[in-house]
């Protein structure tokens, strides 16, 4: 079922690409899923993790598949082929990172995008290394461009068909987080 985010102040203060993201203390995820041939076809929502209760990864992922309480694993109880495409206002912790790159290695058929307006205390070694961890288990990490901001509100919140007018330095953050994460992913 489709979700929108009512609220586009909301959304614009919590993915406004900012070095220093102060009082943006929750992540917000707007995500695609692609099941492949199935009836169901492309599911839309967002997730918020002050929300969810959890981290907003762990939230999306439960969504589509079951925990074995025995090893706490999570399993997808979906057998097709899935692509998922993730928009997120900040990038993965270290322990999403590793989760999402475990289920990534065992699970090949599942593909996954995620688009970043900003970069998780991309200074500290434990995010960077998750973050090398979830790119080398297949997952396409990239930031959001300024172009992406206005799809991601376009697509996901309800905005009234009023186009979304970007702040003065998107575009100059968007260089500088996309040279941070190209450091980040090359050894």
């Amino acid at each position: 079922r489709d979700a929108f985010l009512y609220n586009p102040f909301i959304y614009k203060f919590q993915f406004k690409n900012v070095e220093y993201s102060s009082g943006r203390n929750k992540t917000l995820l707007c995500y695609l899923v692609d099941k492949g041939n199935t009836s169901d076809g492309l599911l839309r929502g967002y997730l918020e993790d002050e929300h969810a209760g959890t981290h907003a990864e762990e939230a999306f992922f439960a969504q589509f598949s079951i925990l074995d309480p025995l090893t706490s694993k999570m399993y997808f109880n979906l057998n097709s082929a899935l692509f998922f495409s993730r928009y997120v206002s900040s990038s993965p912790c270290s322990t999403c990172a590793t989760k999402i790159a475990e289920l990534l290695t065992d699970r090949k058929n599942l593909k996954l995008n995620i688009f970043a307006a900003r970069l998780f205390e991309w200074e500290e070694g434990e995010i960077q290394a998750g973050l090398r961890t979830l790119h080398a288990a297949g997952c396409k990490l990239r930031m959001m461009k300024p172009l992406d901001f206005s799809y991601t509100c376009d697509t996901f919140v309800e905005n009234e068909d009023q186009p979304l007018n970007l702040w003065e330095d998107c575009k100059e953050n968007y260089e500088y987080y996309h040279e941070r994460l190209s450091d980040i992913l090359t050894p």
